[in-house]
């Protein structure tokens, strides 16, 4: 499996005009409903794009489009400490403490921790899944206080 990272930041491979709009063709071409894509190869040999590559390109050609940047990753891969720390969005420090708690399970390769990706995936979906029931059980206290109330 892998996962696509976009990241909000101006992507470096299209330089030009001319590219933007290429780009904005294929997304639109991507987009148009019933398109059956396929690839041709320089000695005429046409082969039809799976679904599941034609989903992941979707999803690349419209970072890419929304000026993204893409990188792809293998959920198998191993990130330093660092990597894991900017994938998550927190401090390095912040991610060893975690790893040492035992929150995120890690290899050690001589001194240094290495983290699979597909733990961080894992561990940032648990972590998001549980912000996202906090905020709702804080929500529903702030209305039974009557300190939160829908606009009119």
């Amino acid at each position: 499996m892998t996962t696509i990272l976009t990241h909000n930041v101006p992507i470096e491979a299209v330089k030009t005009e001319q590219e933007a709009q290429s780009i904005k063709q294929v997304e639109d071409i991507l987009n148009s409903q019933g398109s059956q894509v396929k690839l041709i190869g320089t000695n005429g040999e046409q082969i039809d794009i799976p679904e599941s590559l034609y989903q992941v390109l979707r999803h690349v050609v419209h970072a890419m489009a929304s000026g993204q940047a893409v990188s792809l990753v293998p959920h198998s891969y191993e990130m330093t400490t660092q990597q894991a720390a900017e994938f998550l969005n927190v401090s390095r420090p912040y991610v060893v403490k975690l790893l040492e708690q035992g929150e995120i399970p890690y290899i050690k390769v001589g001194s240094h921790r290495r983290v699979c990706f597909e733990d961080l995936v894992r561990y940032k979906e648990q972590r998001d899944k549980k912000r996202s029931q906090l905020l709702k059980q804080l929500i529903e206290m702030s209305e039974e206080a009557g300190l939160y109330e829908e606009e009119k």
